[in-house]
């Protein structure tokens, strides 16, 4: 007598039983490789917590940008590619007035809704003009 073999049913599930053992060990394994790099940003030194000091408003050039980019130097509107030489006149100018030994402050405002690359552009032009106080300002809007 020939005996006959009962086929088994397949099924149509996905078997999931193993599935968060497999996520839970790819999430550590980009976790262990995965490098960060914390050293991004802007690379400014801050000056000590001490007393606040009263200065002159003729011992400061003042920089503004407004949020499409423009940008105010000592009262008037300059370009981009111009911001380092008027820096560096009005630095000689005050040097000059003076003496060598004092140093103009630059202030730097920014409109809060302003690209941030465009204070970032401005930021590195008053560095190369060899600015060495610069102040950050809140503009008050």
């Amino acid at each position: 007598m020939l005996k006959l073999k009962k086929h088994a049913k397949t099924s149509s599930e996905i078997p999931t039983a193993s599935l968060a053992d497999i996520v839970f060990l790819l999430l550590i394994f980009f976790l262990v490789t995965t490098s960060m790099n914390p050293a991004k940003g802007l690379g400014l030194t801050l000056p000590p917590p001490g007393q606040e000091v009263k200065i002159k408003s003729e011992n400061i050039l003042n920089v503004f940008v407004n949020k499409e980019g423009a940008i105010l130097v000592a009262g008037e509107i300059t370009q981009l590619s111009d911001v380092r030489q008027v820096v560096e006149t009005k630095r000689q100018e005050y040097k000059a007035k003076r003496g060598q030994d004092e140093e103009i402050i630059v202030s730097l405002q920014t409109h809060p809704e302003a690209d941030y690359r465009y204070m970032i552009d401005v930021l590195d032009e008053i560095k190369l003009a060899g600015a060495s106080k610069i102040s950050i300002a809140a503009p008050d809007f």
